[in-house]
């Protein structure tokens, strides 16, 4: 080997096979960071159903039901006002028609006249003229004796001043010695409300 040869074997350097650590720069990371915030809380319109409920359909609940209470008051109210009126009418017309259908004759004209303060009205005057000139005089010649009761009563109508009431009559009639005769009617009785009484203003036979 020449000189020369020698010079260029020495100048050529092995290459090295060391494993030189990495010096590259580390991959940015690019992953977005989580949301910590709702777009409600960020300002971004949306509907707050708190405040609907609390400013529009609670209110409006409540006044419907409130509607609702009052209005089922006035019902049982009324229907408890009828109920009241037909039992006090029943009852009135009941005992009334009795007394202006029975007497004895020695107690004729105290039993009849007592009956007409359960009476008002234009029947009034009608039942004063027919006891005076007719019943009083004849049970007083003839010794009649009636007696009156009511198997049955029901309310035809009913309000606060005024009622209709169907009275199912049966009558006993004596006269003197003789047997005594029954008889069966109906009569359509209408009653009003004069102060804090129930008072006859019709008396009429179906």
């Amino acid at each position: 080997m020449t000189d020369r040869d020698e010079t260029e074997t020495a100048a050529v350097e092995p290459e090295s096979t060391a494993i030189e650590p990495d010096t590259a720069p580390e991959a940015e990371d690019t992953t977005p960071a989580p949301e910590t915030e709702t777009a409600t809380t960020q300002g971004t319109p949306g509907t707050d159903w708190t405040r609907v409920l609390a400013y529009g359909i609670l209110p409006g609940l409540v006044l419907l039901l409130a509607l609702a209470a009052a209005y089922l008051k006035f019902v049982d109210d009324s229907v408890r006002t009828d109920d009241a009126v037909r039992t006090e009418t029943v009852a009135a017309a009941t005992d009334s028609t009795i007394k202006l259908l029975s007497y004895t004759p020695d107690q004729v004209e105290q039993q009849l006249g007592d009956a007409r303060n359960l009476i008002t009205g234009p029947f009034l005057d009608t039942y004063t003229a027919l006891i005076n000139d007719v019943v009083i005089p004849g049970a007083k010649e003839k010794q009649i004796a009636a007696t009156a009761s009511v198997p049955q009563a029901a309310a035809v109508s009913a309000d606060p001043d005024r009622a209709v009431v169907l009275v199912f009559v049966n009558q006993s009639v004596v006269v003197g010695t003789e047997a005594p005769t029954n008889t069966a009617s109906s009569v359509r009785v209408t009653m009003d409300k004069v102060g804090d009484q129930w008072l006859i203003s019709g008396f009429d036979p179906v």
